[in-house]
Protein backbone atom coordinates (compact mmCIF):
# COMPACT_ATOMS: atom_id res chain seq x y z
CA UNK A 1 0.00 0.00 0.00
CA UNK A 2 1.62 3.19 -1.19
CA UNK A 3 1.04 6.55 0.47
CA UNK A 4 0.74 9.45 -1.96
CA UNK A 5 1.03 13.06 -0.79
CA UNK A 6 -0.28 15.74 -3.13
CA UNK A 7 -1.86 19.18 -3.27
CA UNK A 8 -5.55 19.18 -2.41
CA UNK A 9 -8.02 19.55 -5.26
CA UNK A 10 -11.57 20.87 -5.29
CA UNK A 11 -12.75 17.31 -5.92
CA UNK A 12 -11.49 16.40 -2.42
CA UNK A 13 -14.10 18.55 -0.69
CA UNK A 14 -16.61 15.86 0.37
CA UNK A 15 -13.97 13.50 1.77
CA UNK A 16 -12.02 16.37 3.34
CA UNK A 17 -15.20 17.46 5.10
CA UNK A 18 -15.54 13.96 6.60
CA UNK A 19 -11.94 14.11 7.79
CA UNK A 20 -12.32 17.71 9.04
CA UNK A 21 -15.36 16.71 11.10
CA UNK A 22 -13.35 13.83 12.56
CA UNK A 23 -10.56 16.27 13.42
CA UNK A 24 -12.97 18.64 15.16
CA UNK A 25 -14.56 15.75 17.05
CA UNK A 26 -11.13 14.54 18.17
CA UNK A 27 -10.42 17.94 19.73
CA UNK A 28 -14.01 18.26 20.99
CA UNK A 29 -14.55 21.60 19.27
CA UNK A 30 -17.07 22.95 16.84
CA UNK A 31 -16.55 25.33 13.96
CA UNK A 32 -19.40 27.14 12.26
CA UNK A 33 -20.26 25.66 8.85
CA UNK A 34 -19.45 28.97 7.15
CA UNK A 35 -15.95 28.90 8.67
CA UNK A 36 -15.43 25.36 7.43
CA UNK A 37 -16.60 26.38 3.94
CA UNK A 38 -14.31 29.40 4.03
CA UNK A 39 -11.36 27.28 5.10
CA UNK A 40 -11.75 24.95 2.15
CA UNK A 41 -12.32 27.83 -0.29
CA UNK A 42 -9.24 29.73 0.90
CA UNK A 43 -7.02 26.75 0.07
CA UNK A 44 -7.75 27.44 -3.62
CA UNK A 45 -7.70 31.25 -3.43
CA UNK A 46 -4.41 32.55 -4.89
CA UNK A 47 -4.63 35.56 -2.52
CA UNK A 48 -4.71 33.30 0.56
CA UNK A 49 -1.63 31.97 2.31
CA UNK A 50 -3.55 28.85 3.41
CA UNK A 51 -2.58 25.66 1.54
CA UNK A 52 -3.41 21.98 1.94
CA UNK A 53 -1.62 18.75 1.20
CA UNK A 54 -3.53 15.48 1.36
CA UNK A 55 -2.51 11.89 1.92
CA UNK A 56 -3.95 9.08 -0.15
CA UNK A 57 -3.64 5.39 0.56
CA UNK A 58 -4.71 3.16 -2.31
CA UNK A 59 -6.40 6.17 -3.98
CA UNK A 60 -8.48 6.99 -0.85
CA UNK A 61 -8.02 10.33 0.90
CA UNK A 62 -7.03 9.43 4.47
CA UNK A 63 -5.36 12.54 5.88
CA UNK A 64 -4.57 16.19 5.40
CA UNK A 65 -2.19 18.95 6.45
CA UNK A 66 -3.29 22.60 6.39
CA UNK A 67 -0.43 25.07 6.49
CA UNK A 68 0.60 28.59 5.66
CA UNK A 69 3.78 30.57 5.31
CA UNK A 70 4.48 33.97 6.77
CA UNK A 71 7.28 36.41 7.35
CA UNK A 72 8.86 36.64 10.77
CA UNK A 73 10.87 39.10 12.80
CA UNK A 74 13.60 36.66 13.83
CA UNK A 75 14.32 35.35 10.35
CA UNK A 76 15.01 36.76 6.90
CA UNK A 77 12.87 34.24 5.04
CA UNK A 78 9.49 32.67 5.71
CA UNK A 79 8.19 30.37 8.40
CA UNK A 80 5.87 27.51 7.54
CA UNK A 81 3.16 26.99 10.14
CA UNK A 82 1.46 23.59 10.14
CA UNK A 83 -1.92 24.55 11.55
CA UNK A 84 -3.88 21.32 11.22
CA UNK A 85 -2.82 17.73 10.60
CA UNK A 86 -5.24 14.83 10.74
CA UNK A 87 -5.29 11.17 9.75
CA UNK A 88 -8.48 9.12 9.64
CA UNK A 89 -8.58 6.99 12.81
CA UNK A 90 -9.07 3.85 10.72
CA UNK A 91 -5.70 4.45 9.02
CA UNK A 92 -3.51 5.48 11.95
CA UNK A 93 -0.36 3.51 12.63
CA UNK A 94 0.50 3.30 8.93
CA UNK A 95 2.96 6.23 8.92
CA UNK A 96 0.55 8.57 7.14
CA UNK A 97 1.06 11.40 9.63
CA UNK A 98 4.81 10.95 9.25
CA UNK A 99 4.47 11.09 5.46
CA UNK A 100 2.56 14.39 5.73
CA UNK A 101 5.18 15.92 8.05
CA UNK A 102 8.03 14.58 5.90
CA UNK A 103 6.37 16.18 2.89
CA UNK A 104 6.29 19.57 4.62
CA UNK A 105 9.90 19.18 5.76
CA UNK A 106 10.96 18.48 2.17
CA UNK A 107 8.83 21.34 0.85
CA UNK A 108 10.31 23.72 3.43
CA UNK A 109 13.84 22.81 2.37
CA UNK A 110 13.00 22.98 -1.34
CA UNK A 111 11.36 26.40 -1.04
CA UNK A 112 14.02 27.80 1.30
CA UNK A 113 11.65 28.45 4.19
CA UNK A 114 13.51 29.22 7.42
CA UNK A 115 11.49 27.10 9.81
CA UNK A 116 8.58 24.69 10.08
CA UNK A 117 6.60 24.79 13.30
CA UNK A 118 3.34 23.56 14.82
CA UNK A 119 1.69 22.93 18.14
CA UNK A 120 -0.59 20.24 19.51
CA UNK A 121 -2.55 19.53 22.64
CA UNK A 122 -0.33 18.68 25.59
CA UNK A 123 -2.23 15.44 26.17
CA UNK A 124 -2.17 14.31 22.52
CA UNK A 125 0.36 11.56 23.17
CA UNK A 126 0.04 9.96 19.73
CA UNK A 127 0.84 13.19 17.88
CA UNK A 128 3.56 14.13 20.34
CA UNK A 129 5.25 10.73 19.88
CA UNK A 130 5.46 11.49 16.16
CA UNK A 131 6.48 15.13 16.54
CA UNK A 132 9.17 14.35 19.13
CA UNK A 133 10.95 12.31 16.43
CA UNK A 134 11.54 15.55 14.54
CA UNK A 135 12.31 18.00 17.32
CA UNK A 136 11.71 18.38 21.04
CA UNK A 137 9.30 21.03 22.29
CA UNK A 138 11.00 24.41 22.48
CA UNK A 139 9.34 25.18 25.81
CA UNK A 140 7.07 27.94 24.56
CA UNK A 141 3.58 28.24 25.95
CA UNK A 142 0.79 29.42 23.66
CA UNK A 143 -1.60 32.22 24.68
CA UNK A 144 -4.67 32.99 22.62
CA UNK A 145 -7.37 35.63 22.90
CA UNK A 146 -10.39 34.83 20.76
CA UNK A 147 -12.49 37.67 19.37
CA UNK A 148 -14.91 35.61 17.26
CA UNK A 149 -18.25 34.70 18.68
Amino acid sequence: MAITIRDASREDEARWLELWNGYLAFYRVSVAPEVTASTFARVFDPASALKMRVAELDAKLVGFALFLTHEGTWIKGHDCYLEDLYVDAAYRGQKIGKALVDDLVAMSKEKGWSRLYWHTAEDNRTARALYDRYVQSDGHVRYRISFEK
